[in-house]
């Protein structure tokens, strides 16, 4: 079992070790094999001009194409004003029943629109779920007039591009509320993965909002009702999230699906007709959930490794994960994975439990690098006048020994 497996792994070797005495100050490494039965897997070769996929539990990027490259959203971009106005609800500085007033600004876009005019007031939630089932341009316009700092899309759009950096979207610049085509209005994929993954879970309430296939507003435009996500309904545990498509930006979809107990985000962007974008997206999902699987790789409050610890009670502190670390890996048998548990040595005394200090280093195969914090099992007082004398004297002795200049 993959717990056994590291509950009897090497501590720190009392070779490596024994160089700390005297006061030093290292980085101590102890090589650790785990096996986890893992194996490289095929990257996948997919025909978007830009692709993003992440394990939402874990964070692994499974997969990484043009992923920072700054590109027209489309109405993918919308994802960030529904972002916004969830945020207003949240507050208490929007509300879904209240109605909002549409401008001529708002009435005179093209393009997928909920056909509101000047005459409405239309409630939050169906100007919501007009952008997200009918991607309703008009319908962003509402919301960002009624939340911009000056009354404008153009001030909205402002905020929402400072809104983006405060998010770590780093690529992101907005010149408007929907993705309507314009000259620096641009996302890379990344960053509307990350987007993503904050709607899921800032904002959870609202979240099943984007499952939703068919949304009929006031019987006025029956030729645009249905959700346009390619994925819902397959039963691959696609829920959401958004899809884009212009002339320049080709035909993109940010999306979501979960089995079991995992969830895959995904992003894909620049195809060329909406069935390429169909199949891109399911072979995606069928990618994600087959190829990996996610393994426990130790227990909260197992030792992993043990470090030294100078002047304490005792000669050192276990290791410890706080929660259990589950990583994801190649879901087929095959190789060990390389790990390592790395701190700065020794400890000193005194040392309280869960206090941080350590990592547990794993490098799996085809995946980025990960680091897991490790804390101290116990807590390790300082020690008494017996411990005090003997780390002296063995300070003295090495000095003797190996000159003044080992213990500096």
């Amino acid at each position: 079992m993959i717990s056994s497996a590291i509950s009897s792994l090497p501590t720190v070797s009392s070779r490596a070790i024994s160089a700390l005495r005297g006061g030093l100050t290292l980085t101590v490494a102890a090589g650790l094999m785990l096996s986890l039965s893992a194996m490289s897997v095929a990257a996948f070769d997919t025909r978007a001009r830009a692709a993003f996929v992440v394990d939402q539990g874990t964070g692994t990027v499974l997969l990484d194409k043009n992923a920072d490259l700054a590109l027209p959203p489309a109405s993918m971009s919308k994802l960030m004003t529904l972002y916004v106005a969830f945020e207003a609800i949240r507050d208490g500085r929007l509300s879904l029943d209240e109605r909002l007033p549409v401008s001529e600004h708002a009435m005179s876009y093209k393009g997928s629109t909920m056909f509101l005019n000047t005459q409405d007031r239309v409630r939050v939630e169906d100007l919501i779920r007009g952008i997200i089932v009918l991607s309703g341009n008009d319908a962003c316009v509402v919301i960002a007039e009624a939340l911009s700092p000056d009354g404008t899309e153009a001030g909205f759009a402002r905020y929402l591009t400072r809104r983006a950096k405060d998010m770590g979207m780093m690529n992101s610049n907005f010149t408007n509320s929907n993705g309507w085509p314009a000259a620096g209005h641009r996302m890379s994929v990344e960053d509307l993965g990350i987007l993503a993954q904050r709607l899921i879970e800032d904002f959870p309430e609202y979240y099943p909002l984007f499952n939703e296939k068919v949304f009929e507003f006031d019987g006025r435009a029956p030729s645009n009702t249905r959700n346009r996500n390619p994925l819902l309904g397959l039963g691959i545990g696609a829920d959401g999230l958004k899809t884009g498509h212009t002339s320049e930006a080709g035909y993109g979809l940010v999306g979501s699906a979960k089995q079991d107990d995992r969830r895959v985000i995904f992003v894909i962007t620049g195809l060329d007709s909406t069935r390429a974008r169909a199949e891109e997206a399911e072979a995606i999902v069928n990618w994600s959930f087959r190829q990996f699987a996610q393994k426990t790789v130790a227990k909260a409050g197992v030792p992993v490794a043990n470090a030294e610890v100078w002047r304490g009670a005792e000669a050192t502190v276990g290791l410890v994960p706080s929660e259990d670390f589950r990583i994801l890996l190649p879901a087929l048998s095959g190789r060990d994975v390389a790990a390592e548990v790395v701190y700065t040595g020794p400890i000193e005394a005194p040392i309280s439990a869960g206090q941080p200090l350590a990592e547990l280093v794993l490098q799996p195969e085809e995946l980025p690098e990960l680091r897991l914090p490790l804390v101290a099992e116990k807590d390790i007082p300082m020690g008494g006048f017996p411990v005090r004398v003997r780390t002296a004297a063995e300070v003295l002795i090495k000095r003797f020994l190996t000159g003044p200049e080992a213990s500096q």
